[in-house]
């Protein structure tokens, strides 16, 4: 029997409802999902994956559960989104050749879990990145224009009841607009921004163009760049080399009055030094919706900066981020039975 022609064992080892493994089924009808709702997690909300920790397994349960995920050629999810589970069925389960993680940033799981280099080259491990790119590129529009528009200061005068004399708003068709990161998320922004008339420009390693964007710019003259724009917008994921990529001396290079919109991942940006150059004006806004730290520790100063929106991690988040998640795994299992390129596979050098 050929590869394309056989079938595929999945087994879903985060909440998943019955709709969706079904739906997965129908659009890859070589592929059957072995699920038991009895032995995941509730979801408590759109998306948990991680579901309920007050859920506890009894010991037969964990059992069957770890039975059922041992069973796999493939994983729709990190067992409960914990590394140390990835860890133990990787070594129970030599047939296990691909997992898909649902969270975009799946790689850093991936690399939690701390998989010897053969398990690595053995098994394709794969994101949901670019799902989210839609609800992420809405909000770093918003976080500009919040920006642009000088929300706190209007906040504030509403607050006070105060009608001040008019001042003058910047414009989105008169900005320039870097992003620092032109994968999914960053194209969706590309797109976004293009279309209210910025002029885009975007960071690249590869060079290849991208759609909406005017001007590429090679990571390595990021602080020449940023001398020139008006707000960046940051995409990056979290790895060795992104960790404070943005630091004092990007936001020291940058034009005074930089606006600045976070959808990455957290560590991507050297907080403090982002406070010092919001104290200074340097930068003049920030709309963020990942940190160094979740949840935000309380004592961060970020909470009550008056230049800064708090976002918790959630701008992402839709009632059909589940189903745009299973779609992309069925199209995903077409292409691994077909033996095609899959999407969004993660590097296991630098698990992004």
């Amino acid at each position: 029997m050929s590869e394309q022609s056989t079938g595929l064992r999945v087994v879903a080892a985060v909440p998943l409802r019955e709709e969706l493994c079904a739906l997965i089924e129908t659009l890859e009808p070589r592929v059957t999902v072995v699920r038991d709702p009895a032995l995941t997690k509730p979801m408590r909300g759109p998306a948990d994956w991680a579901g309920d920790p007050g859920f506890v397994r009894t010991p037969a349960q964990q059992a069957a559960f770890d039975e059922m995920v041992d069973s796999a050629d493939a994983l729709f999810g990190i067992p409960d989104v914990e590394p140390a589970a990835l860890a133990r069925t990787v070594a129970a389960n030599p047939a296990l050749r691909w997992v898909m993680t649902t969270a975009a940033g799946g790689g850093a799981q991936v690399r939690a879990a701390d998989l010897p280099r053969a398990a690595l080259d053995r098994i394709v491990f794969t994101t949901s990145a670019g799902v989210h790119g839609g609800p992420l590129a809405e909000f770093a529009v918003f976080g500009v224009m919040a920006g642009a528009k000088d929300l706190p200061r209007l906040a504030a005068d509403q607050d006070a009841r105060t009608w001040p004399d008019r001042w003058e708003m910047r414009q989105l068709d008169e900005m320039t607009v870097l992003i620092v990161g032109l994968g999914g998320i960053g194209a969706a922004c590309a797109q976004r921004f293009h279309a209210l008339g910025a002029r885009v420009w975007g960071t690249t390693r590869s060079g290849e163009p991208v759609e909406g964007v005017d001007r590429l710019v090679p990571l390595g003259e990021l602080t020449d760049a940023v001398a020139e724009v008006d707000a960046i917008v940051i995409t990056l994921p979290g790895t060795d080399q992104t960790h404070h990529l943005i630091d004092a001396s990007v936001l020291r290079a940058a034009r005074p009055g930089l606006i600045l919109a976070s959808v990455g991942r957290g560590t991507v940006i050297d907080e403090a030094a982002l406070l010092d150059a919001l104290d200074d004006g340097q930068v003049a806004f920030a709309a963020l919706d990942v940190f160094e730290v979740e949840p935000l520790p309380s004592s961060s100063p970020l909470w009550e900066h008056p230049h800064v929106l708090v976002s918790p991690h959630t701008a992402a988040l839709s009632d059909r981020e589940e189903e745009r998640i299973a779609r992309r795994f069925a199209e995903d299992a077409t292409r691994l039975l077909d033996g095609a390129p899959m999407r969004a596979v993660v590097d296991t050098v630098e698990f992004y």
